[in-house]
């Protein structure tokens, strides 16, 4: 492996950030937009059928998968998952062409 320049570094950072605005925008508008319907939903029914909570639910599952990919939370396929994967998958390549 090639040691990491300050250009890919600075890519890697750059591409970190747009991840992270993404996750933060698409949080931000969760918010707004279940509020606003929070609000129509009382005002048309004074909350006797909380229909906003199907949106809330649907819309937080994305969210939560979101963040997991935004936070590197999931355990099973993280960044370090992929990492040994590489090696592994490079060390089989390695040892096969040895013998050909």
């Amino acid at each position: 492996m090639e040691n990491p320049t300050k250009e890919s570094k600075y890519i890697r950072a750059k591409e970190r950030v747009e991840e992270l605005k993404k996750f933060y925008g698409n949080l931000w508008s969760y918010i707004v937009v279940i509020s606003a319907l929070a609000v129509i939903n009382y005002l048309t029914n004074e909350f006797r059928y909380m229909w906003f909570l199907w949106a809330a639910f649907g819309w937080g599952i994305g969210l939560f998968f979101h963040a997991l990919r935004t936070f590197n939370l999931n355990p099973f396929f993280g960044k370090s998952w992929e990492e040994r994967k590489i090696k592994e998958i490079m060390e089989e390549d390695e040892n096969t062409n040895k013998w050909t």
